[in-house]
């Protein structure tokens, strides 16, 4: 069975990351959504509000697993016998980071392997800071954020 994880903060999940989940799923037999920290943020919606937005915007695709952690990611594949991590780059400054993030797992799991995909053009430019953002000066995010979730993201940021 070949297995895969692919982390990010989600806070919210955008369309971006739907698009790479759902292409992930035809790739892979099990898929690993993983909803990690990220120190350098600070969160907006809890860890259970995440996992239940992801899960409604996921529940046609039955190979993904929704689940978190607070550790790192790298460790998390080698508990879960996973040796893919799968990342998301929508531009130049995403390579640098991703990059960076290669060499340090490849150090701690030398049999882990990153694949790099890129999001559906009209996705590139989705990030979860610019939906907050866009919220906040009373914009429609349809566009970036699953219709599932659209009104729950809405009331969250309005606060």
């Amino acid at each position: 069975m070949k297995k895969c994880v692919y982390p990010g903060s989600f806070d919210p999940i955008s369309n971006g990351h739907l698009d790479i989940i759902r292409r992930i799923s035809k790739l892979f037999d099990e898929v690993h959504v993983l909803i990690s920290q990220n120190i350098q943020k600070k969160s907006t919606f809890t860890i259970d509000e995440r996992v239940k937005m992801i899960e409604e915007c996921t529940k046609d695709l039955p190979n993904v697993i929704i689940t978190s952690s607070d550790g790192l990611v790298v460790n998390y594949c080698k508990e879960n016998k996973i040796d893919v991590i799968v990342r998301g780059m929508r531009n130049y400054s995403d390579y640098e980071n991703e990059f960076a993030l290669f060499q340090y797992n490849r150090d701690i799991y030398p049999g882990i392997e990153t694949i790099i995909l890129m999001p559906t053009t009209r996705l590139q430019v989705v990030s979860s800071s610019a939906i907050k953002e866009l919220v906040s000066f009373n914009c429609d995010i349809s566009k970036y954020v699953p219709k599932q979730i659209v009104n729950k993201v809405l009331e969250k940021l309005k606060k």
